[in-house]
């Protein structure tokens, strides 16, 4: 069969890819640690979980609008106005199945052959396939361990050409964990307008933040940026309901309009039950949010600590989301990768092998000094796991 070179060129997904391995050799009866999954390992809140079967026993089963349906909108706009200071109307606003549902329409009617647009690295591993099925071309920014992993205004100015149109700003960070500060976005944002570049601003873990970090976007800096930033969030990791699909934009009519007509040709509306629950997630109370981070930070502190006890490993401090970003290329030397295979892969491979521990290698995220570790796991599993590394990685080095 001769398929469509669009679709040749795109790897599939790292992560679904290891954990689809892990979960073969869990079933094999292999007792694995997984570290690889981006999903919080919390049930979705009682009162959520209860708006859906409202739903479903109300009858709320049929189609809805397109782009979302009024009362999830007006919930969606209530909360960047209360949260952010943000002001949209409903047509500025498209509900999509998934926040990766939502990026995918918004690549489509944005970007097309020619355009270029800015990615740092480590990026999440699906801006470059979405980039280049809008049959753009992605241009990586790699930045440094020294600095968070943080793109400055001069790293991005270096990568800018007359073919630049977007730029895509991941805070916090997956796979890093960092957390832009006021001060680097301004910086960032003036050259933004300088250079008239749109912002993708992915923002789906802006409500998990630690030690006190304040959430900023660059639409929040000012009104010429946020008329040129489409802002995408979503309910997936701030409520675990990943599985309820729900992801939303916010940015310019005019783009969240082109974005709805090919949503209509394609997917048509999201899930009408779990609309209703993400009404309830976003208007209802947040106190089951707060109990998650506050777990989540004390996962954080324990999981660093005990990666820094490894010799040779060294990692920034996460400010958000639920990943650790460790630099474990001291051992790199001891590991004979497979042909056309990372330093990073070959790592990973060992791990899960002698460890049997599943943990995402760099080299899907542009880094290969590093590994992607998610602590959305209990405590148990952590210092299990931490535990079985370091045993690995000392076997490693003798």
């Amino acid at each position: 069969m001769k398929l469509a070179q669009r679709i040749i060129q795109i790897p599939p997904s790292a992560t679904l890819a290891l954990n689809a391995k892990a979960n073969q050799l869990k079933a094999q009866g292999v007792d694995i640690v997984n570290f690889g999954v981006g999903e919080p390992d919390f049930d979705t809140p009682e009162n959520i979980r209860e708006a859906g079967i409202k739903a479903i026993k109300d009858g709320f089963t049929r189609y809805t609008p397109v782009g979302g349906t009024p009362e999830l909108k007006e919930a969606i706009i209530r909360r960047f106005q209360e949260d952010y200071g943000l002001a949209y109307k409903p047509g500025e606003i498209l509900v999509s199945c998934g926040g990766k549902h939502g990026l995918y329409n918004l690549f489509q009617v944005l970007f097309e052959k020619g355009d270029e647009v800015v990615i740092p690295a480590p990026f999440w591993v699906s801006y470059p396939p979405m980039v280049m099925l809008a049959d753009a071309t992605p241009v990586l920014a790699p930045t440094r361990q020294e600095n968070g992993f943080k793109l400055t205004a001069a790293e991005l100015r270096e990568k800018i050409t007359p073919k630049t149109k977007a730029l895509v700003l991941n805070s916090p960070s997956n796979p890093t964990g960092m957390v832009y500060t006021r001060k680097e976005l301004e910086a960032i944002g003036e050259v933004v307008l300088e250079k008239g570049l749109y912002v993708v601003s992915d923002d789906i873990y802006d409500k998990i933040l630690f030690d006190g970090e304040k959430f900023i976007n660059l639409a929040m800096l000012s009104p010429e940026l946020k008329a040129r930033t489409f802002i995408l969030n979503g309910v997936s990791k701030t409520y675990a309901m990943t599985g309820w699909r729900i992801g939303y934009l916010a940015g310019p009519q005019e783009g969240i309009g082109a974005a709805t007509n090919l949503q209509s040709q394609s997917t048509s509306n999201p899930t009408s039950i779990a609309q209703k629950a993400a009404v309830e997630a976003l208007i209802g109370p947040q106190t089951a949010v707060a109990e998650m981070v506050k777990e989540f930070a004390w996962r954080r502190d324990d999981i660093l600590r005990r990666t820094l006890d490894i010799p040779g490993a060294t990692c920034p401090k996460p400010g958000g989301a639920f990943y650790l970003f460790p630099n474990f290329s001291a051992y790199y030397g001891k590991l004979k990768p497979a042909p056309g295979q990372s330093h990073s892969q070959a790592l990973a491979d060992y791990l899960l092998t002698e460890a049997r521990l599943a943990a995402v290698p760099g080299a899907e995220f542009g880094e290969d000094n590093c590994i992607r570790f998610s602590y959305a796991t209990s405590r148990e599993r952590i210092a299990t796991g931490l535990a079985r590394i370091k045993e690995a990685l000392e076997k490693l080095g003798k």
